[in-house]
């Protein structure tokens, strides 16, 4: 590493971090601004050495955009949000004045004064806008002020197996589009044999609750909802019966799910590259693994929007500022989102760049764009695709018409408590959905009690 590298990739040890503060490890004085006018900002979100190649066009990136912005000097960092050591963090000073979260994180960052308002500095930044109104709700507080951008989302859907569909007498091109259908197709494809499973779903490590709130979106429900500044339980509702009652039958009376549960993630990709699974719930990230890991094809696969027409849960990150971080470096900071992640006129850049190694082009990720920008960005994907496209048609078109909801508060907890109920109604013939439901209804609620 060239010492302008160095320059830009410094990191300082933890005793000047404590003794002199961010200001001092970057030698310039408590607004971040040096004699030379430059403006040193440390950001998060750096992939570590393990993944090589992203690693690489990270620094790549950095070169490039402080080379176009000679007045910024990136510090960049390894890791994310760490909620264990946030707060901390902060109050120590080692906060990046620009850093990572996910989509469950800003609503408690922003009522605990946590993260910088960046209204008075987004006028005239370039996309800002163009950002879809759900995705900038995200980081926008109750005083409807602006306190960080995303700069990725994903949302849940089926991933299934056109080989299989095609082999069972399925429309490979007309997905499911209910639930109903999903537990036809998954019918259909069971009979095959062979110890082919038509649908699979996860039930431990939080990941069976994690789903069956997915499920439950898709029906129309929720499994929390807020009154005020109060969480409440909404789990014992019409929608999760339905959505248990649907995967205990499809267990149970149609002997669709196979007689293996307690699945997780793995389960299913491993299932679904040995040919042997028709249809899972998951998001388009879920194609890359199953290719490459088990030597299969993109053509064999496709991706529907989430069963029912009503809502799916959806996800993803983006960037937040540090309330101690000067305007100077909140301005420098911004520049560095929106010209790294928030960005359509790159797209063209970074899909050729990509289209030189196995990293495929085309999955329907990412799309944080509406109107002319989501053109732009789409245009460049297609040009460098280098998957079907044709196979994500239904889940581009029928994932812009559902609702996109967020993950619970406390979610982790409350998936642990619902694994619970996934793990009953997949493994117990004569599972009890009220009980099940009741029971979990008062965890949550105890749960909610603690979220703030």
């Amino acid at each position: 590493m060239d010492g302008s590298m160095s320059r830009r990739f410094a990191v300082c040890g933890l005793t000047g971090l404590l003794s002199l503060g961010l200001a001092a490890c970057s030698g310039s004085d408590s607004s971040g601004v040096g004699k030379d006018g430059v403006v040193t900002i440390s950001v998060n979100g750096m992939p570590p050495k393990t993944q090589a190649l992203d690693r690489k066009w990270f620094e790549q990136d950095v070169k490039a955009f402080e080379k176009s912005h000679p007045k910024i000097n990136i510090e960049a960092h390894e890791g994310q949000m760490n909620p264990q050591t946030f707060s901390a963090k902060l109050a120590g000073g080692q906060l990046e004045d620009v850093y990572y979260v996910y989509f469950t994180d800003p609503a408690v960052l922003i009522a605990r004064g946590q993260a910088a308002d960046i209204t008075p500095h987004l006028e005239g930044v370039p996309y800002v806008k163009d950002v879809k109104p759900e995705f900038r709700k995200i980081f926008t507080g109750p005083d409807r002020k602006v306190y960080g951008l995303p700069n990725g989302q994903y949302s849940l859907g089926l991933v299934y197996n056109r080989a299989l569909f095609k082999k069972a007498g399925l429309d490979p091109d007309k997905p499911p589009a209910t639930w109903g259908e999903v537990r036809a197709a998954a019918k259909k494809i069971t009979a095959l044999g062979d110890g082919t499973v038509g649908y699979a779903d996860y039930s431990k490590n939080n990941q069976g609750g994690w789903h069956l709130t997915s499920w439950i979106y898709s029906m129309g429900g929720d499994v929390a909802v807020k009154d005020g500044n109060k969480w409440t339980s909404a789990v014992d509702g019409p929608a999760a019966r339905k959505a248990l009652t649907m995967l205990h039958d499809m267990r149970f009376t149609d002997d669709s799910m196979g007689s293996r549960q307690l699945l997780e993630i793995a389960d299913a990709q491993k299932m679904m590259g040995a040919g042997k699974l028709g249809m899972y719930m998951a998001g388009p990230d879920n194609l890359p693994t199953i290719v490459k890991q088990f030597d299969q094809k993109y053509a064999d696969f496709g991706v529907a929007p989430m069963p029912g027409g009503k809502a799916t849960l959806g996800g993803g990150n983006g960037f937040m500022f540090n309330p101690k971080a000067s305007p100077q470096k909140i301005k420098a900071g911004i520049q560095w989102v929106q010209w790294k992640y928030l960005n359509p006129d790159r797209k063209a850049f970074e899909s050729k760049r990509a289209s030189h190694s196995d990293v495929p082009i085309g999955l329907p990720l990412d799309h944080l764009f509406g109107g002319a920008a989501a053109d732009t960005w789409d245009a460049a994907e297609k040009k460098y695709a280098n998957v079907p496209q044709g196979n994500y048609t239904s889940f581009v078109k029928g994932n812009d018409q559902l609702e996109q909801k967020v993950e619970p508060p406390n979610a982790q907890q409350i998936y642990a408590e619902l694994d619970k109920v996934m793990q009953a109604v997949l493994t117990k013939k004569n599972a009890n959905i009220d009980s099940l439901l009741a029971t979990a209804d008062k965890k949550i609620n105890t749960i909610l009690a603690a979220a703030k």
